[in-house]
């Protein structure tokens, strides 16, 4: 029901009529055929009578209750019950019947000997600090009545749980399970936005010593790019934990691997808390981060559709009509021309300031800051449309081929990362799975992604090139909006290449870059020989390189320090990264030719060099009350023509 339906609702539930007041005559009175006179009845026990409440744990109840209706028909024609009864449709279903029940316990509180019993403060607590997310998602405030310190009892004052029968049943149908069944109870339906940002900080409030969710930005229209995020120690970098990422709904009408998403948050955190040692040890051990939607603009169009009018491209790009997977800067271009310049490095190539004089969305613009500044190793990103994984890179080597073996330095390392996701699905690999038309099952569902076929701007590609992160693309199917019949199946099909896939970060070796003094140095470059692709050391000195087992020359240095290099075996069949350090001494910085020729980490940090996002007019505030930079008159006339604004023009803004 639309909120405005509920407040006309409310005020009309505030005036009522009412009869005119009886009086009794002084003669009638006299002869004893009437009283003026107000008699007290004691309070007692009556029976339940409200429709919404009939469910209850109990069964007789007792006016006046808590909030000072006197009658039952006081009571159903008051505001809070005309509430209760709209409630699961105004919160989509979240919170129910949790909020009905407690709302119930304060309409009509359960009674023993004429006595009133008042529902517990600490049910009244829990219920709000799990469920005041779904209230803020459709702006509505705390309802009054459930005041957990007004209207309900401390457990030494005596009181009663309205939700201790629910939870009840909801254990036994837990214990009735069997192994083979799943522990963790998961509502495969569809979410909207609002639902979506509910559920996530939800869950994130049940598993608060273990998870919190962050906003990396907003979408052109305003919307949240919510992030929920699972560590033993949430928020923080932990020394030589690997930082791991999974990204949905790059694409709107690309839903599954949003609600895929979704439903791992959810079963990460119950799993956690049920003692499933498995997911125990991810979490321990690894700092996760899931943006389950990356284009929720595109997915508000999709979704008002619905699966059965979705097309192919509905809903695909954001608010500004903008594919986000070719909105990235193409690096790839920039490799490829420089790919044969020995000195040339190709980890960490800094973004071309011309890219800024483009179109770039706002939501390429808030991963790419998160994606800067977060030590992330590996990552997924879930679509939809096909039944295979992808890996770098995704550009051709020739321009002029669309489909060409295009493989980066760490071919064997992208191509094992794709293979465990596709391995550990229940059909991508099989060679005889339909294959939506296309021929993957001869390469057992992994390929080459300029091979598929080439396109710039990919957000994998600019993984690979700008940071240390080693991304896949895995497409979940032909039907890019399944029905709601198919969600609980594709989950079975990619719960367990989830869970490897999270798995496979601690592969490879890690270790920590120290001065002679034990100082940590950032910056440091951590190369193997072979693989012309280094990575370089977070902010505490730690870093993480993936590779397949085998035998392996690592060179550490830094700007001003020594060169230190090993050899390092690393065996088939590892369950965790093998650890190795460096220490490294002071040496003379010499000037050196090549860094005004090539890339260094100084030009790596020139991030909007323009600040456009940043400095660009005065914010606005729309009709809908969304912040949006105005941009000055002259600013389309050169982001459309190409050519850089000249210094004294940007002076002046």
């Amino acid at each position: 029901m639309h909120l405005g339906l509920l407040v006309l609702f409310l005020s009309l539930a505030k005036s009522c009529w009412c009869a005119p007041q009886q009086t009794c005559h002084p003669g009638d009175e006299f002869l004893g055929r009437c009283s003026n006179s107000v008699v007290e009845e004691k309070p007692a026990c009556t029976e339940m009578n409200l429709g919404y409440c009939n469910d209850m744990e109990y069964s007789r109840t007792i006016f006046p209750n808590i909030l000072g209706h006197r009658t039952r028909m006081e009571a159903e024609s008051g505001a809070e019950y005309l509430l209760l009864s709209v409630i699961h449709g105004l919160l989509n279903g979240e919170c129910s019947p949790e909020i009905r029940l407690v709302g119930c316990s304060v309409l009509a509180s359960p009674c023993q000997d004429d006595k009133m019993i008042r529902p517990c403060r600490t049910t009244c607590e829990a219920l709000r600090r799990d469920c005041v997310h779904a209230f803020e998602a459709i702006e509505m405030a705390w309802p009054y009545f459930l005041d957990c310190d007004r209207f309900f009892a401390s457990d030494q004052e005596g009181c009663f749980d309205p939700l201790a029968g629910m939870k009840a049943r909801q254990e036994l149908a837990l214990s009735s399970l069997s192994p083979e069944e799943p522990s963790t109870i998961i509502q495969f339906t569809y979410t909207s936005n609002a639902q979506m940002y509910s559920l996530l900080k939800r869950t994130a409030a049940k598993c608060s010593h273990i998870s919190h969710v962050y906003s990396i930005g907003r979408s052109t229209e305003g919307r949240d790019l919510l992030v929920i995020e699972f560590s033993n120690n949430p928020g923080q970098h932990e020394l030589l934990e690997p930082e791991i990422k999974l990204v949905g709904n790059m694409h709107g009408n690309e839903v599954l691997g949003r609600q895929l998403l979704i439903y791992l948050s959810q079963y990460l955190c119950s799993e956690y808390n049920l003692g499933n040692q498995r997911i125990q040890t991810i979490i321990n051990n690894t700092r996760i981060h899931i943006l389950a939607s990356m284009n929720p603009d595109g997915y508000e169009l999709a979704a008002s559709e619905g699966h059965l009018l979705n097309g192919w491209t509905n809903g695909r790009t954001n608010a500004q009509n903008l594919d986000l997977n070719r909105n990235f800067p193409d690096l790839t271009s920039v490799f490829y021309r420089n790919r044969r310049s020995r000195h040339y490095r190709i980890d960490h190539i800094p973004i071309p300031d011309a890219y800024w004089f483009g179109k770039v969305a706002p939501e390429t613009y808030a991963v790419m800051k998160w994606i800067r500044s977060l030590p992330f190793v590996q990552s997924a990103s879930l679509h939809g449309g096909e039944l295979v994984v992808s890996y770098p890179f995704d550009f051709s080597r020739h321009p002029h081929e669309e489909r060409m073996f295009s493989p980066t330095p760490d071919e064997q390392v992208l191509k094992q990362l794709a293979r465990t996701y596709a391995d550990a699905h229940v059909t991508m690999s099989n060679n005889d799975t339909d294959r939506c038309g296309a021929s993957f099952y001869r390469t057992r569902g992994i390929i080459n992604g300029a091979l598929w076929y080439s396109f710039a701007g990919g957000m994998s590609d600019f993984n690979y090139l700008h940071t240390n992160c080693l991304e896949i693309t895995v497409e979940l199917g032909c039907d890019k909006f399944p029905p709601e019949s198919e969600l609980y199946p594709e989950w079975k099909n990619n719960k367990e290449a989830l869970l490897t896939f999270l798995e496979s970060v601690h592969r490879g070796i890690k270790g920590v870059v120290k001065d002679v003094d034990g100082n940590a140095i950032k910056d440091a470059t951590i190369s193997v020989r072979g693989i012309r692709k280094d990575v370089t050391t977070a902010e505490d000195g730690d870093y993480w390189r993936l590779l397949n087992p085998g035998t392996h020359i690592l060179t550490a240095t830094a700007k001003g320090y020594s060169r230190v290099s090993k050899r390092v075996h690393l065996p088939h069949h590892m369950t965790k990264a093998g650890r190795v350090d460096f220490v490294l001494e002071r040496v003379p910085v010499e000037p050196d030719y090549d860094d005004h020729l090539f890339p260094t980490i100084d030009t790596w940090d020139r991030f909007d060099p323009y600040n456009q996002f940043e400095r660009y007019g005065e914010p606005v505030i729309t009709e809908g009350g969304i912040e949006r930079e105005e941009k000055p008159w002259w600013w389309n006339y050169f982001s459309q023509s190409g050519i850089s604004p000249p210094n004294w023009l940007l002076r002046t803004v």
